[in-house]
């Protein structure tokens, strides 16, 4: 038996309805993750081919179960099942769902919009191919080059959603946010791949938008790609013959303390690149330099520490320097510290947008490979390795700005992922 919440009589037996039909249509497809599908007579389950489809491999905040005329997303992130309706099927003019539990999308999308400042998918659509169907913008945070240029020769319509005001967004088939705190309109869509624990389960992320287009092949092949490079960098690393694993620490000043960072996802890329994080029996939240025994401790830390990634945020990148780092730091005497005597002190501000907006919250979750190759990079030094976000500043390496000038590209044609080399 099932139960519904939240919408009229009338609702709940068309959803009833639904997902009956989901039952009959897809069972196989629930217990493969969304592979097999089983034949039906309609018209548009007739031209689906296996292509069509996406397996959701290493994601663990939505899943995707598909129907002869619908998907079904299911977001763990804010608890709402997307129900995608195909634009050619009787039930896209017949069936419409917003409730606290269910919201309904015509698909493939025409047109959708975004928060770039809270949304950091932009690249993804660029790996699609579906960045021409993006007409709206609620911010100028944009860190791609190609969609800044799209922007500016007036292809995207800057929108005032301003105090909670979302009527002008209702024009788009979906917008897409990833702050889910926000009181959000029926056409919202949470894409929320910082939810993740690892690099790769950020990328998946790729397969829940471009399910809103249907182009599942593409990125079940982007993600493919991605994956098997990152899987390849991570194997050469790890077999690496070495007594020692250089010690790395992630590690952020604000307001006169320092802080060592827990995210799961930075630790992953340390241990991946073959490196140690710093010991986990440092417990401490913070360390207030104002104060003699915590700086005595932090520079006890730091004794230790091969490799610095410093995410202290800078108002303005181009002047964060090593003389910052140390002053914040108060460090004088360098003869104690292997990261400073060695030359290994990193940030990843490297690519930035109008002096301050930082392409790593954008490009590099799309394409982890790269952030794990400049951290191999950092943790085993070539010289012949260019990095894409990480730049040495115990080296004076400065800032790449880039605009929409360096776009060489049509926006409608996808890009393709950059694929660090990697010689099993």
């Amino acid at each position: 038996m099932f139960w519904f919440w939240g919408c009229c009589n009338v609702e709940k037996m068309l959803l009833l309805v639904l997902i009956m039909s989901l039952c009959n249509v897809v069972w196989s497809v629930w217990t493969t993750d969304g592979v097999n599908f089983n034949t039906g007579t309609s018209a548009v389950a007739a031209k689906q081919k296996v292509g069509d489809f996406s397996k959701v491999e290493d994601a663990s905040n939505f899943h995707i179960y598909y129907g002869q005329t619908f998907k079904v997303i299911k977001n763990v992130v804010d608890g709402k099942s997307y129900l995608l309706i195909q634009s050619n099927s009787r039930m896209a003019s017949r069936t419409k769902y917003c409730t606290p539990r269910i919201k309904s999308f015509v698909i493939p999308l025409s047109n959708y919009s975004v928060d770039p400042s809270a949304f950091p998918e932009n690249f993804e659509m660029q790996l699609l191919g579906v960045v021409d169907r993006l007409k709206g913008i609620t911010s100028e945070v944009v860190a791609s080059e190609c969609i800044r240029k799209y922007y500016e020769s007036g292809g995207i319509q800057m929108i005032n959603a301003s105090d909670g005001d979302t009527q002008q967004l209702a024009q788009f088939g979906a917008h897409f946010i990833a702050d889910t705190d926000q009181s959000q309109a029926c056409n919202f869509a949470a894409c929320v791949p910082s939810g993740e624990d690892t690099p790769l389960q950020r990328a998946e992320w790729i397969k829940f938008l471009g399910s809103f287009v249907n182009v599942e092949e593409r990125a079940n092949h982007v993600y493919s790609i991605i994956k098997q490079n990152y899987l390849c960098l991570t194997n050469v690393s790890s077999s690496r013959k070495s007594s020692f694993k250089p010690i790395v620490a992630w590690m952020e000043y604000n307001n006169g303390l320092w802080s060592f960072a827990k995210e799961t996802f930075k630790l992953k890329y340390v241990e991946d690149a073959g490196g140690e994080n710093v010991d986990d029996s440092i417990n401490k939240i913070s360390y207030n330099i104002s104060n003699s025994d915590d700086l005595e401790q932090l520079h006890a830390i730091l004794c230790t520490v091969d490799v610095v990634i410093d995410e202290t945020i800078a108002s303005d990148p181009i002047s964060y320097k090593l003389s910052t780092f140390l002053q914040n730091t108060n460090v004088e005497d360098h003869s104690c510290f292997a990261f400073l005597t060695g030359k290994s002190l990193w940030r990843y501000d490297k690519r930035i947008v109008n002096s301050n907006i930082l392409d790593w919250y954008n490009g590099a979750i799309s394409q982890p490979q790269l952030v794990l190759g400049d951290l191999i990079e950092a943790l085993f030094p070539t010289g012949n390795y260019t990095t894409t976000y990480f730049r040495n500043i115990a080296k004076d390496e400065a800032v790449v700005t880039i605009g929409p000038d360096k776009c060489d590209r049509n926006i409608s044609t996808a890009m393709e992922p950059t694929i660090p080399p990697c010689i099993p």
